[in-house]
């Protein structure tokens, strides 16, 4: 996922429990591939009522249909399990479903119960089953029409306006709120879907496809998706919409809103090329096909990388592709979280840390050196900001946090991460490094991992000697906070030229003519860098030379935006009432709102006027963000 930065206890927000009555079976399914279960201390799971040593879930069929006029999803969970001998109960994770009966797989009633719900960290409640010596488990049961991995989207918010919308989001711990299951990113399971939803909506899931949907006859139709190889469950993601197709290449696509689609396939028109550098620097691309969903744009996140079926914001679309490392992160997820997953979310540079630095590699195999280490710079900048705002010294700064330690977001998560892989490559150099890290993906496939796992492995099969180990500072980097000495740095030349520019503006307030030529990393380093006290008519004088309020980069508009409402600039405030009505995405969301708060009356009356009005049209994740802020 690109740019999450917000910890598990913003993710959720609580609703009521009831019951409710039972639905139809769906069909047995087949014996499937076991990933191995961790049992380190540092593999246990906080935010799952799981017992996985004792008994876990390795397979789940849903067969499920999508009400839009309840906003509710409910059917049936069929759950194949595996347990050890002796083992008396299964607890799975459920965030306020609804449980109409629990049988196993002849029909026969099992005894269920569950337990209080805890609301800290979103973690739900507890189902736990007795098993009987069931191998197979159905649950009759429906998700609650509040439920936070789900985002109903009337007409008016999409962009034809005519159908209504479905998207889900998983990640971290949502799914349990659709899906009675183990939610945790450490219990693979392969899993299958039968989906029925009215016509003449698609649907997608991060599963393949199986044929055409079949038409039931009662203005509904049917859609089946498999996904044959072990993922952790908060992949399990569907979309249900008015959606179109456009082929990309022999294994690449994208979907869209029919209004959409031109613009987002002329966008990500170079996927193919991306998955074919990806597999050129750390091998095989073993999801078969690498298709991509633009969705509405309050869809919460940059992009989100569901196997087979990343999910995308319409934010992205600048045009020029200026903004397509978005695409080369999530595409590198197939290998760093997909392939290899993080066993607990404490560890989650695992996955975001490592696909960030095999992102920066795909864009300089596709887009060129220049770009890469203009994005890497832009990337350190932010490392830099974060350690000057709460110290070098901050537990959060460290890679690996223990359990419920404060989380520093995207510049730790993310670009230390980053930082820290682009280090060891630099000490080792590029062929030793590469060939380490195609042997991590290729040792650890299909399975879950920790720090300490990957830190073992470094040793064990990178690493030449204790002098090297010395040099390379592995541990500083994982377990201790803050940014190693040996830490290499992007290239100072990489913004040279803009560096300049920024110092010629705040020293002479020379608006630099080059501008509208550079690059949009350029663009973006000189506004996050020039002084941040303007005046009115130093801000409209850079608005009216450079275009900033016109631009149709919304990386570019957010930081205007926000340099803007910093500077209680009247004028934007228009504009930012109209981005925020538009935009679900909370990277741009949640500061712009937080920056509005900071200003005292003046932002806190536009901010309640603008949220009162928003806030509903936001995914659960930006809501919980921005409550924070307002209330």
């Amino acid at each position: 996922m690109r740019r999450l930065a917000a910890p598990l206890a913003l993710l959720l927000a609580s609703t009521a429990c009831t019951t409710m009555e039972g639905t139809a079976p769906v069909a047995a399914a087949p014996e499937r591939m076991v990933s191995p279960i961790l049992t380190t201390p540092d593999a246990v799971d906080s935010a799952t009522y799981a017992q996985p040593q004792v008994a876990r879930v390795t397979h789940v069929a849903l067969d499920l249909d999508l009400d839009f006029d309840a906003k509710r999803v409910g059917g049936v969970a069929e759950l194949d399990v595996l347990a050890a001998p002796g083992a008396e109960d299964i607890v799975l994770d459920t965030r306020c479903l609804e449980i109409a009966s629990v049988t196993d797989g002849a029909g026969r009633e099992l005894a269920y119960e569950i337990g209080k719900t805890v609301e800290e960290g979103g973690k739900g409640a507890p189902l736990t089953i007795a098993l009987d010596g069931a191998t197979k488990l159905r649950i009759a049961y429906r998700a609650p029409a509040g439920a936070e991995a789900l985002q109903w989207l009337s007409p008016e918010q999409t962009k034809g306006g005519v159908h209504p919308f479905l998207f889900s989001q998983g990640q971290a711990i949502l799914n349990r709120s659709w899906i009675p299951t183990q939610d945790s990113p450490g219990i693979r399971q392969t899993w299958e879907a039968r989906i029925t939803a009215p016509k003449p909506l698609d649907v997608v899931m991060s599963g393949v496809r199986q044929g055409e949907p079949e038409d039931l006859g009662n203005g509904r139709r049917a859609f089946r998706f498999v996904m044959d190889k072990p993922v952790p469950p908060y992949l399990i993601a569907l979309a249900a919409g008015d959606i179109d197709f456009a082929e990309l290449g022999p294994r690449t696509g994208v979907w869209a809103e029919p209004a959409t689609l031109p613009r987002a396939a002329k966008e990500v028109g170079d996927t193919e090329q991306l998955v074919s550098a990806a597999e050129k620097l750390y091998g095989a691309y073993r999801w078969g096909r690498y298709d991509m969903i633009v969705l509405p744009p309050s869809f919460p996140y940059g992009g989100m990388e569901n196997p087979v079926m990343t999910f995308l914001t319409p934010t992205f679309i600048a045009g020029d592709r200026s903004n397509n490392g978005l695409v080369a992160h999530e595409l590198a997820h197939s290998w760093s979280g997909n392939l290899v997953t993080n066993a607990v979310w404490e560890d989650s540079w695992l996955n975001e840390g490592v696909t960030s630095y095999f992102e920066n590699r795909i864009v300089e195999a596709v887009y060129g050196k220049k770009r890469a280490e203009q994005e890497a710079a832009l990337a350190f900048a932010g490392i830099e900001e974060t350690l000057a705002e709460v110290g070098d010294d901050a537990p959060g700064t460290a890679l690996h946090h223990e359990p419920g330690a404060n989380e520093l977001g995207s510049a730790i998560t993310y670009d230390k991460g980053h930082f820290f892989l682009r280090t060891v490559e630099r000490l080792v150099g590029r062929e030793r490094f590469d060939a380490w890290l195609r042997q991590w993906f290729d040792s650890h496939a299909f399975q879950p991992a920790t720090s300490e796992m990957f830190y073992e492995d470094m040793l064990a099969n990178l690493v030449r000697d204790e002098a090297e180990a010395k040099k390379l500072m592995l541990r500083e980097w994982i377990f201790a906070p803050g940014l190693p000495a040996n830490v290499a740095k992007p290239d100072p030349a990489a913004f040279a030229e803009v560096d300049g520019a920024v110092a010629a503006y705040a020293d002479e307030g020379t608006i630099p003519p080059a501008y509208a030529g550079w690059t949009a990393a350029e663009q973006m380093r000189f506004l996050d860098s020039i002084p941040k006290e303007r005046s009115a008519e130093q801000l409209a004088a850079l608005d009216s030379a450079l275009g900033l309020s016109e631009t149709g980069n919304n990386e570019i508009l957010f930081l205007w935006l926000e340099l803007a409402l910093a500077n209680r600039y009247e004028p934007a405030v228009p504009q930012a009432k109209e981005f925020l009505a538009e935009v679900g995405r909370a990277k741009f969301v949640r500061p712009l709102f937080k920056v509005l708060w900071d200003q005292g009356d003046w932002g806190q009356a536009h901010a309640k006027r603008i949220y009162a009005k928003t806030r509903a049209g936001y995914h659960a994740v930006t809501r919980a963000g921005v409550d924070r802020i307002v209330n």
